[in-house]
């Protein structure tokens, strides 16, 4: 796809997102998912068709049809709570539903407003000894980590935002031993923080660049998967003491809307453990941050 076709596409999308999520995840679903009959006939497109979809939500095909072509953009909340059931989505899922119908989109980051990481922040992450630790802000930049962060790190590309690093990074495939569930865990993290805010430009120029690069991440993206990350296991493999298993939780920084501060640690007495002080030890590490300049 060309650069200028796949930014005409791009910002159809974001223009009408309530309408691109319910296309999306019609599409994920099959008629036996749902209690339907697949029938004999072949499909001309995947997943459920819109009379079924329709039928199943109770309204009309006509009104639904206005839904997915961005004509109609104000639904009840029935409505939405009868789609969200069609396309079992989960609290999460059904929350962003409904955000995409009523939320104003709100331009956010275009100023720098959630560039800046605060010095107490700054000092709570020095203080993170048990493990790599960052602050994010929406678009997943890396705007602050620790000393073990850049350690667990070092010799990857693109490590100034955690989206080019899994998707554009020759090396990521290897570094993350389960690089697919990885993959979908950000790009599904980065729609729920984004929320109905897509009139971001540089959100907008870092999916575009995304999507012309990676197949992989376009196909993902298109999924419109929503889901915050809570206690997710990070499994990967450091080419100087091997395989870990990293728990991660992350935090709102509450005094700087848009920021997580995100941390890991092994397990205690764990071989991750071990191999976590192993690698403070060859890098002589001193707890400091590291801001992106």
């Amino acid at each position: 796809m060309h650069g200028f076709d796949l930014a005409l596409r791009m910002l159809s999308a974001m223009r009408s997102p309530l309408a691109e999520f319910l296309r999306a995840r019609r599409q994920l679903l099959s008629p036996d998912e749902v209690g339907l009959p697949s029938g004999d006939d072949r499909r001309r497109t995947p997943g459920l068709r819109r009379d079924e979809v329709a039928l199943l939500a109770g309204v009309s095909l006509d009104y639904y049809t206005r839904l997915e072509q961005g004509r109609e953009r104000r639904p009840s909340d029935q409505v939405l709570d009868a789609l969200a059931r069609v396309f079992h989505l989960d609290a999460e899922a059904a929350e962003y539903l409904h955000q995409l119908a009523r939320t104003r989109a709100r331009r956010c980051g275009v100023d720098g407003e959630d560039e800046q990481v605060k010095p107490h922040v700054l000092r709570l992450l020095d203080s993170w000894n048990y493990g790599p630790a960052h602050v994010l802000n929406r678009r997943t930049d890396v705007l602050a980590q620790n000393a073990l962060c850049v350690a667990l790190l070092d010799g990857l590309e693109h490590t100034d935002n955690v989206l080019r690093m899994l998707f554009l990074n020759p090396a990521a495939k290897g570094f993350w031993t389960a690089w697919e569930q990885e993959a979908h865990r950000v790009v599904a993290h980065l729609r729920a923080v984004v929320g109905a805010d897509h009139e971001d430009p540089s959100l907008l120029e870092l999916v575009e660049e995304l999507s012309e690069e990676s197949e992989d991440f376009q196909q993902m993206w298109a999924r419109h998967d929503v889901r915050y990350r809570r206690g997710d296991a990070v499994h990967v493999r450091h080419p100087l003491v091997g395989d870990l298993i990293l728990w991660q939780e992350s935090f709102s920084v509450d005094s700087a809307p848009g920021q997580r501060l995100v941390t890991t640690q092994a397990e205690p007495g764990s071989p991750s453990e071990e191999a976590l002080a192993k690698l403070g030890a060859m890098m002589g590490l001193v707890c400091t941050s590291h801001r992106r300049r």
